[in-house]
């Protein structure tokens, strides 16, 4: 009989990152293929909801759906009734409507090198969820990304496909949305988000989640961080208020998106946080650290 081995570790490029997925709790066969389903379940993530991929369900329908209703596969439907919720929930802070804005500031290509039009701001959810897994746009201005998300819902299905498998432990990290379960927690090291290299605290994870939107960092080409990826739908600028935000939730795909509401609205975000049973840690943008009472006990802040 073949005897468990302690665990294995492996990284693929996916999702525009690279996606790290370690396990513990069978033997060294029945792990690996534990970890190669769990990495055929973020390929088809992002398969279905690349922005840059033109056959996937989002280049679909930023294509088609304003046209005709177009059926898409039951997770990209359920991505977007979560972020239907989470458009409701944070009076649109957290808007999957918000590509067009991303492409006319670069950080999104553009169809044809055209510049996109504007839907009007804030507007109702533009986007009709149909029975039977059918999508359809409100107006021809509307297209979707789901980068504020399906990373995280990628995490949690790997999740799933290794709890299937019967591991007893495991970690996904997708570039810093990450998720874990198991008998013992895991520490997750927080960078300041104007000084990457400095360790702020460690928070400790217990079968949850945790992700994380901060300022963007690029070391091959400077130590200093600029602007962020994150944008408010309402101005359609880069917030101010916050400067790099860390959210603990029960899952990933949870966790990912409210990660932008509270790097839009701050502390204001705090309701919506606790509908969803998590909790936040955030660096405001005049240095000062918030967190959640939740936080407490499971953060240890660097000496």
């Amino acid at each position: 009989m073949a005897k468990p081995s302690a665990d294995i570790r492996r990284a693929r490029p996916l999702l525009g990152t690279f996606v790290e997925i370690e396990v513990a709790g069978a033997t060294e066969p029945e792990m690996a293929g534990a970890v190669d389903a769990a990495f055929a379940a973020v390929a088809e993530v992002h398969r279905l909801m690349s922005f840059h991929d033109p056959d996937s369900d989002v280049s679909r329908l930023n294509r088609e759906a304003h046209v005709r209703p177009l059926a898409v596969h039951a997770w990209t439907y359920a991505v977007l009734k979560t972020a239907a919720e989470l458009q409701r929930g944070s009076c649109g802070a957290f808007d999957i409507a918000v590509a067009p804005t991303l492409q006319r500031l670069g950080l999104l290509p553009r169809a044809n090198g055209s510049v996109p039009s504007l839907a009007p701001a804030n507007a109702d959810f533009a986007i009709e969820l149909l029975d039977g897994g059918a999508v359809r746009f409100r107006g021809p201005d509307t297209a979707i990304d789901l980068g504020g998300i399906a990373k995280g819902f990628a995490v949690d299905r790997a999740l799933d496909v290794l709890r299937g498998f019967g591991m007893t432990a495991a970690i996904v990290n997708a570039g810093g949305d990450l998720a874990a379960f198991g008998p013992e927690p895991q520490l997750v090291h927080i960078r300041h988000p104007r000084n990457p290299a400095h360790i702020v605290c460690t928070i400790r994870l217990e079968d949850e989640a945790l992700a994380s939107s901060a300022r963007r960092f690029d070391p091959f080409h400077t130590a200093d961080t600029f602007g962020s990826a994150v944008i408010d739908p309402a101005s359609r600028r880069v917030p101010g208020i916050v400067d790099g935000a860390t959210v603990r939730a029960p899952c990933c795909m949870i966790a990912d998106a409210l990660t932008k509401v509270v790097m839009i609205r701050g502390i204001e975000a705090s309701d919506l946080l606790e509908r969803y049973s998590a909790s936040a840690l955030m660096f405001s943008a005049d240095g000062t650290l918030q967190m959640s009472s939740e936080l407490n006990d499971a953060v240890h802040l660097a000496a």
